[in-house]
């Protein structure tokens, strides 16, 4: 019974993979034609007139940190963990 079982659980894994090198490969997605010279120089335009609005986009000069006004300047060390003892009380 065991062995019907671990047939049945083979077959069943193994289906799925059989599917799949056993379909034809077919591009489903046709070839788009091809852009005119018209599209072409429209995307050309389109194109530089985005490169020079990214030109006047300013340097961020300031932090864009929304928590930087609650932290301190400096980070605090941190502070050494005192070693516990046996009976878990720390040192004195």
């Amino acid at each position: 019974m065991r062995i019907l079982g671990a047939m049945a659980v083979v077959a069943l894994l193994a289906t799925p993979a059989y599917a799949q090198i056993s379909t034809p490969h077919i591009n489903l997605l046709a070839d788009g034609p091809t852009k005119t010279p018209d599209e072409l120089e429209q995307d050309a335009v389109r194109d530089k007139a985005y490169r020079e609005s990214l030109k006047k986009i300013p340097d961020a000069k300031t932090s864009s940190d929304p928590w930087g006004t609650v932290r301190s300047e400096a980070p605090k060390a941190a502070t050494p963990a005192k070693p516990k003892t046996k009976t878990g009380s720390a040192q004195q």
